[in-house]
């Protein structure tokens, strides 16, 4: 991989910048449980990197309830999501140094995830990154969601950027065809329950964790 050819790094921010998907686990099983639906954390495995609005569908078309809407149950996992990570929320293990040594190399830096602006407003005061990164893209946003490349172009797009001159980051499997899909190449960081999965060989590289990533990778 060329930095001559790379002129910026896109991230996705649950799970790659700071550890919330335990926190948005906990949130999913707090407010399906008041709709009748009784999810184990492992349940919500099966929609991480999905946005909350296709979260709540999918358990819905599976598990209709009635009182509250889609709506109404996806605005309640906002709040408490938003509550635990101003509350517990941790940058996961090389965050600070990978985004330094991406900026030393000259690249530009995004933002690309599902989650709202509220989220990412509550996530990046927490770790300090208010002003880390040129644009802020939320695929809430887009008419569609990741796995779908929306967000990954607009976020280009709105860099300036061709999507093959991007490097993104993700650890989720929709994350990665989405950006995929969007012509980017891709540095898959898994959590490590995840890493087994046959998908996350559609990447170009794989990590164990941001502490693994350094220059040298973008000269490989």
């Amino acid at each position: 991989m060329s930095t001559g050819a790379l002129e910026a790094a896109i991230f996705d921010m649950d799970g790659i910048l700071i550890d919330s998907e335990p926190l948005w686990r906990r949130a999913e099983v707090l407010a399906f449980r008041g709709v009748g639906l009784e999810l184990e954390e492992d349940d919500c495995r099966v929609t991480t990197g999905m946005r909350i609005d296709d979260v709540v569908g999918y358990w819905f078309e599976r598990h209709p309830w009635t009182g509250q809407t889609v709506h109404e149950v996806a605005a309640e996992i906002l709040v408490l999501v938003c509550e635990l990570i101003r509350q517990e929320g941790e940058p996961l293990p090389g965050v600070h140094v990978a985004l330094t040594a991406l900026r030393t190399a000259g690249l530009r830096l995004a933002l690309a995830t599902s989650s709202p602006r509220e989220v990412i407003d509550a996530v990046l005061r927490r770790l300090g990154l208010e002003e880390a990164f040129e644009v802020l893209a939320s695929a809430a946003d887009e008419a569609r969601g990741k796995p779908d490349p929306a967000v990954y172009l607009s976020t280009a797009r709105r860099l300036g950027v061709r999507p093959d001159r991007c490097l993104a980051f993700e650890d989720s499997v929709a994350g990665l065809r989405s950006a995929r899909a969007a012509g980017m190449r891709v540095v898959a960081v898994p959590a490590p329950e995840s890493a087994h999965l046959p998908a996350f060989a559609e990447a170009h590289f794989k990590l164990p964790s941001l502490q693994a990533f350094s220059a040298k990778l973008l000269r490989d």
